[in-house]
């Protein structure tokens, strides 16, 4: 297997799986944990990302297929998605059609949040489009289920912040196409209200999130 990525709670495998090239994250165990305890928290996180990645699925959101779910390696392998980042493409691509693709964004995340999923790391490097621009997430490894305004106001609140500290040149033509996707799925009211509370987030001081503390 070839490393691909190391990240705090799993490392990312480029592999083959029945003549399929595919990705295989491997959650490490922590060294301050009791064994025991640790291998029920990596057990429960790659059965509970395996279960977020098929429910987003479900409700419209492309996820890469998951092939097997090893509980006692504590890997996933999934599909490999071709493709490049949306962090690379706002960054090197034609600004119409980046907030085009900021625009689809919105709604897929609509989709999630309208069924009670938080992503939970919605960053530019989590969104893949492929050859054909169709756009993948990938990465539930901090998503959880939750219906409150509260989640779904940090999960998008997340964003903004990366565009701000990423794509700063057109972050605000970004994050409003986002936010008009989003607002198509679902609805105005509700958009308001989300809206809202990232303004109320910001007043509570600057959160970093993973991306920008990690530079991946």
């Amino acid at each position: 297997m070839k490393l691909l990525r190391r990240g705090a709670e799993a490392n990312i495998y480029l592999s083959s799986f029945m003549g399929r090239k595919v990705v295989v994250k491997k959650r490490i165990g922590k060294n301050y944990r009791i064994k025991e305890i640790d291998k029920k928290i990596r057990d429960y996180r790659t059965i509970h990302e395996a279960k977020l990645l098929h429910e987003a699925k479900t409700v419209g959101v492309s996820t890469p297929i998951i092939y097997f779910v090893d509980r006692k390696k504590f890997e996933i392998i999934m599909e490999y998605v071709e493709g490049i980042r949306l962090k690379d493409y706002l960054e090197n691509g034609e600004i119409n059609k980046a907030l085009k693709f900021c625009f689809q964004l919105g709604k897929l995340i609509g989709k999630l949040h309208k069924n009670g999923i938080i992503h939970g790391d919605l960053t530019t490097s989590n969104i893949i489009l492929t050859k054909d621009w169709k756009m993948f997430m990938v990465d539930f490894g901090l998503g959880f289920y939750s219906t409150t305004v509260e989640t779904q106001g940090v999960d998008l609140h997340l964003l903004k912040q990366v565009f701000e500290s990423f794509h700063y040149r057109i972050a605000k033509k970004c994050f409003n196409a986002v936010l008009e996707g989003y607002g198509r799925v679902v609805g105005e009211k509700r958009k308001k209200e989300i809206l809202e509370k990232i303004g109320e987030i910001e007043t509570r001081g600057r959160y970093i999130p993973p991306e920008v503390r990690f530079h991946r």
